[in-house]
């Protein structure tokens, strides 16, 4: 076994090298547009108005409530229905939708949270010193919110890095996607998947200690 490990890594390590690539690649697009759209959707969740309020919140409980895999096998079909192959989208730019969809509604929770984290008697001292709601918020509530929830962005990457793997489902070329055309080219079960295992503890481990490394000098700046 070790003999046929040594031997894949030899003669086809750039393969697996091009497959964590590609993970780390459609992670960072996720957790990049996740955030993006994740900050919009909890504004709206916090806006004044009832209706968007109540679809903000349909969403986010629909994407947590659901599995991630059915969401992928849902976009990978639904898109292509919706806009009746005008758009042409590949199997993988489906896919990523996929997880930026289901990245936004989790990061959306994340900052909520962090805004609820900041002390209100920083609103109340912003508001008396004369600026309205947009302002209080943009100026002092989301640069301290950001202080909050970067060691948590931080676990959402690690945790999307994970979640691609179901994405070799369709072949889109991730590190998963080459472990099952190893297996099925050399008749190889075990040995591809020692492999991959290993690159993705490598790439969380590396994350995690990243983060913890953050969370550290944002302790000692406080």
């Amino acid at each position: 076994m070790i003999n046929n490990i040594l031997n894949l890594v030899s003669n086809y390590g750039v393969k697996f090298l091009q497959g964590a690539g590609y993970t780390l690649m459609f992670s960072a697009i996720t957790v990049f547009f996740g955030v993006i759209f994740g900050s919009l959707i909890c504004m709206v969740k916090r806006s004044r108005f009832i209706v968007l309020r109540f679809i903000a919140g349909v969403y986010i409980e629909v994407i947590r409530g659901t599995p991630i895999l059915l969401q992928m096998f849902f976009f990978y079909f639904f898109l292509p229905l919706m806009t009746k192959n005008t758009l042409n989208l590949s199997k993988t730019v489906s896919i990523v939708i996929a997880l930026i969809v289901n990245s936004a509604a989790y990061v959306s929770e994340i900052v909520r949270s962090g805004i609820q984290a900041v002390d209100y008697g920083q609103t109340e001292a912003a508001r008396s010193l004369g600026l309205n709601r947009r302002q209080t918020m943009m100026r002092v509530i989301l640069p301290q919110a950001v202080r909050n929830i970067l060691p948590t962005l931080g676990n959402e990457f690690i945790m999307v890095i994970k979640e691609t793997a179901l994405g070799s489902t369709f072949y889109i070329g991730e590190l998963m996607t080459v472990r099952a055309e190893l297996q099925a080219a050399l008749f190889l079960a075990i040995e591809p998947l020692v492999i991959v295992a290993a690159i993705y503890l490598v790439l969380t481990f590396s994350l995690s200690k990243g983060v913890a490394f953050i969370e550290r000098r944002m302790a000692q700046g406080d």
